[in-house]
């Protein structure tokens, strides 16, 4: 993720900015084209930064950075003798991850400075509505970039992302890319890990939005208040121009007053105190109509092809950022209805003529849990089925909490593994159940529980009925499943596919 061409910028100018003292008595004389902080993926002409770890420190690194190509090292005091060692020219800095986001800001010619950004945050939602925004730039006649965990887009040039928000170095070298190739705008998920970890320092938005809140990252932040407070960072003038907060959500509420930067407010089910209202919303099994309402009595009919009322939040949100980033309402409202799906995010798998439905869905926390049962249970007319896993060496907390919601919210629930990492699935699997166990019997879903993943799909999709809709839960758009240390491979919407098409087999087997 970086441009194909970087002008050459002198390791001494970057050591009179950042004030940094030389590791050795050698004047810091090199050419830097690039920097990054993975030894793995160093290019020639890179600036190695060599950052503490928790395992090893990474100017252990740093010959091996040298090998392939690193023309010089930036590191702290602790890895000043591995770095020197290389006989590289060396800068020395007290916090070196502190300072990444100006150094990669400075080596790529600060690439952020050209490109209108605008970024979204919050706990569920913010996949979806940057897909919604980057159509709506491309509405709006802009080339457009995004950048997210599902996607990364660079005009027409597409990755895979590894982390929802990049890690400074890489980030910067990406909006480097978006300016090569002539990206004008682009939008962009900042999740509280980036936040915290200064992932995204270096980087001004013009509009900030805030989806949601609910529990999520617990087993990084100490608290809920730590979490939300991390979140709130992005609304402060020295990260945003403006922000866009949903006052449907509490925290959204709450984060009016402790924005620093000019807020405008939103409310998909129509709230009077917001300035941008969704009424006469019409929600169907193909998604939703709505009449977007504004300042002054501003307003424009809209349309999301996404199911569920979760989906007219996004939507709105997003409608409500491009207008404050610039954009015409119509062609906001035009860009956010172009847009037909999502990787993993209420995806459907079924096809015409089925006579049930099965959706993917990434909702792998609580809050996102509820909204999707609660979309999905006003479009089904059989009986709601969920397949859902919780993730392992994560959150706990939120574990009996999901098993509880799964279990008062559907008709029948699967309990499977997710990604059970380093933990025992049946461990974690009990742990849900016991939150299944907290719902009355006479209101409790049927329960199931089938550990192995693809044989919970498949059991789902051998117990559909007409009108039935089943919606697998946790992974999405994921690729593999994380178990004991592998990487299996993995995909919800292959599995799904294969169980339907298993199911129609076994269909017309019987039938002769």
């Amino acid at each position: 993720m970086r441009p194909t061409t970087s002008p050459p910028r002198p390791l001494t100018g970057l050591a009179t900015m950042l004030d940094a003292d030389s590791g050795t008595s050698r004047s810091p004389h090199a050419a830097l084209t690039g920097v990054t902080i993975d030894s793995r993926n160093v290019r020639r002409g890179d600036l190695y930064v060599a950052l503490p770890g928790h395992q090893a420190h990474g100017a252990a690194f740093a010959a091996d950075a040298m090998a392939k190509g690193a023309v010089a090292v930036l590191t702290d005091r602790a890895g000043r003798g591995a770095a020197v060692a290389t006989g590289l020219p060396v800068l020395i800095v007290p916090d070196p991850r502190a300072l990444l986001g100006q150094i990669s800001s400075w080596v790529y010619g600060q690439p952020a400075h050209d490109i209108q950004i605008l970024g979204v945050t919050g706990t569920s939602g913010k996949s979806t509505t940057t897909f919604m925004i980057e159509a709506g730039l491309r509405a709006a006649g802009h080339t457009a970039g995004l950048v997210g965990g599902v996607e990364i887009h660079a005009g027409g040039v597409r990755f895979q992302p590894t982390l929802t928000t990049p890690e400074a170095s890489e980030l910067h070298g990406l909006f480097a890319l978006m300016r090569e190739e002539g990206v004008s705008a682009a939008v962009m998920e900042v999740s509280s890990h980036a936040l915290a970890l200064g992932r995204v320092d270096g980087i001004f938005y013009d509009v900030a939005l805030f989806t949601n809140l609910s529990q999520d990252h617990l087993d990084f932040h100490k608290d809920f208040d730590d979490y939300f407070a991390t979140k709130t960072r992005l609304f402060q003038p020295e990260l945003s121009r403006a922000g866009v907060t949903n006052i449907d959500d509490r925290y959204g509420r709450e984060l009016l007053d402790l924005a620093k930067v000019p807020m405008t407010t939103f409310s998909a089910t129509g709230d009077p105190e917001a300035e941008w209202r969704a009424l006469d919303t019409r929600l169907g099994a193909d998604g939703s109509a709505f009449r977007v309402v504004g300042p002054g009595g501003v307003e424009a009919e809209a349309r999301v092809s996404l199911p569920g009322p979760f989906n007219v939040a996004n939507a709105l949100g997003a409608i409500v950022t491009l207008v404050e980033a610039g954009v015409p309402l119509q062609s906001a409202v035009h860009g956010v209805g172009t847009l037909t799906g999502v990787p993993g995010r209420m995806q459907r798998v079924t096809a015409a003529g089925d006579d049930f439905q099965a959706i993917v869905d990434y909702s792998h926390k609580p809050g996102a849990v509820e909204s999707v049962l609660r979309s999905l249970r006003s479009v089904t007319t059989g009986r709601l089925t969920i397949v859902l896993g919780c993730g392992g060496d994560r959150d706990k907390g939120k574990r009996p909490i999901m098993g509880e919601l799964a279990a008062g919210l559907a008709d029948v629930a699967v309990f499977t593994s997710d990604n059970p990492r380093s933990e025992d699935p049946l461990a974690i699997l009990a742990t849900m159940m016991e939150g299944a166990l907290r719902v009355p019997q006479h209101d409790r879903a049927h329960v199931i529980i089938e550990p192995d993943r693809a044989a919970a799909i498949g059991l789902a999709i051998a117990r559909a009925g007409r009108g039935d809709v089943i919606v697998v839960a946790g992974k999405g758009h994921e690729q593999g499943q994380y178990v004991s240390g592998e990487v299996i491979p993995f995909d919800d919407r292959e599995v799904v596919a294969e169980s339907i098409a298993a199911r129609k087999e076994s269909t017309e087997s019987r039938k002769h």
